[in-house]
């Protein structure tokens, strides 16, 4: 089995929900970076993503599964045992994240402060 994920690996202050890109629904993102290091078991996804609700993170996961991104793989075992697995195809997106990341750095001040400006005129 592996090891489980650090419960603070998404820091709430974490400016991902401000940024305009999106991989996928607002969770997918944080699924592939979960599955990163190897395959992950549902608790073990909750663990780091315990702001998402358990039927969200398996609409999420099959999701991903539907657009070949991820796997899904059922042991025959007692007690069932389901792993999520990054396929080639999801590891294709960690340089489209690591852009987006890197533009959030140098650009997300800015358009906070653009939907701040909105915010007052629309007020």
């Amino acid at each position: 089995m592996s090891e489980p994920l650090p419960r603070d690996l998404f820091d709430p202050a974490c400016p991902s929900n401000a940024t305009p890109f999106q991989i996928g629904d607002k969770w997918a993102g944080m699924v592939l970076v979960c599955l990163e290091d190897g395959p992950r078991r549902f608790s073990e996804l909750r663990v780091p993503m315990h702001r998402v609700s358990a039927k969200v993170l398996a609409e999420t996961l099959r999701a991903l599964e539907r657009d070949g991104m991820i796997t899904r793989t059922a042991y025959d075992e007692v007690p069932p045992r389901v792993e999520y697995a990054l396929t080639p195809l999801g590891r294709t997106l960690f340089p489209a994240m690591a852009a987006c990341r890197a533009w959030a750095v140098e650009h997300l001040p800015a358009v906070l402060d653009a939907r701040e400006q909105y915010a007052s005129r629309s007020a």
